[in-house]
């Protein structure tokens, strides 16, 4: 999937008059991609325009003008497109309690690495970026890359090529944490956008 290139990014003054229709279609296009993952936590699968909303959205919060500021932002927030057979997902932990939410980040120690997407049949483990990893627990927000294995990126590929129907590609997402453990199927319209992300 191409990468968020500088030309696409508007200043503030020229993204404020699009702004309400670019995060309205950005905002749907991102229900279609989000799926609970248990009780407490949040899946959501991400691509160039969802990127692209987050990078205007904090330049516009952060008023970002200089040049090298904004290509920063570009730069860290492309590590969120999937690459060539990879998917891409922004999973959130959603406990309201401040300190029942604390509590579980420090029993969930490790969740980073506990994330995959299961695609008919075959394990695709969750990368995560292990410098944001911290020693004595977990984080509220886990950005993940899942490299594709042969088997699933064939399977997607096949709903994409439309060889196959998205209901019969089985997708899950889990979490496999002795604190945490979660299954999630994706809905076949969830599967069908997500095989897009291999065009």
């Amino acid at each position: 999937m191409k990468p968020v290139e500088r030309g696409e990014v508007l200043g503030i003054a020229e993204y404020e008059p699009i702004r309400d229709r670019f995060r309205a279609r950005v905002i749907e296009e991102k229900k279609r991609r989000r799926i609970g993952l248990g009780p407490h936590a949040m899946c959501v699968f991400e691509n160039h325009d969802t990127v692209l909303l987050q990078i205007q959205e904090m330049i516009r919060t952060e008023r970002i003008s200089r040049e090298d500021s904004v290509l920063h932002e570009i730069a860290t927030y492309n590590q969120l497109v999937p690459g060539d057979n990879e998917l891409s997902a922004t999973i959130m932990i959603e406990i309201d309690e401040r300190e029942p939410r604390e509590k579980f980040l420090v029993e969930a120690k490790g969740l980073d690495r506990a994330f995959a997407l299961v695609i008919d049949g075959e394990r695709c483990p969750g990368m995560n970026d292990v410098e944001r990893e911290h020693p004595d627990r977990t984080t509220a927000v886990h950005y993940l890359k899942f490299p594709l294995g042969e088997k699933a990126a064939r399977a997607l590929k096949a709903v994409l090529g439309k060889q196959r129907k998205a209901d019969e590609v089985v997708v899950e997402v889990v979490a496999d944490h002795p604190r945490y453990t979660a299954r999630a199927k994706l809905p076949p319209a969830m599967v069908a956008e997500l095989a897009q992300d291999l065009a």
